[in-house]
């Protein structure tokens, strides 16, 4: 659990900026943020893996976190309840 939240909150912004700061370029005197691709392939590969790792990984941990939960309170609540000890 200490995994998820440590990947959640250090990893996933670690690897925006280090991906932000390797994407963005400056042309003619302007900022372009990620704005530079080598190609069409690499551009829609490179979103779909930031979609991934920032919005579907933190809720796919928060959904497993909050089972955890359930499934610790529901052997607390009802003892007669499957529960691994």
């Amino acid at each position: 659990m200490y995994g998820a939240i440590v990947t959640v909150w250090i990893a996933v912004p670690v690897l925006v900026t280090s991906l932000g700061s390797y994407i963005t370029d400056i042309i003619k005197g302007t900022c372009v943020p990620w704005g530079v691709f080598s190609n069409y392939v690499a551009e829609k590969a490179l979103t779909a893996l930031l979609v991934t790792i920032t919005y579907l990984l933190p809720m796919i941990l928060t959904v497993i976190c909050y089972c955890r939960i359930v499934y610790a309170l529901r052997c607390k609540v009802i003892p007669s309840h499957r529960c691994k000890t």
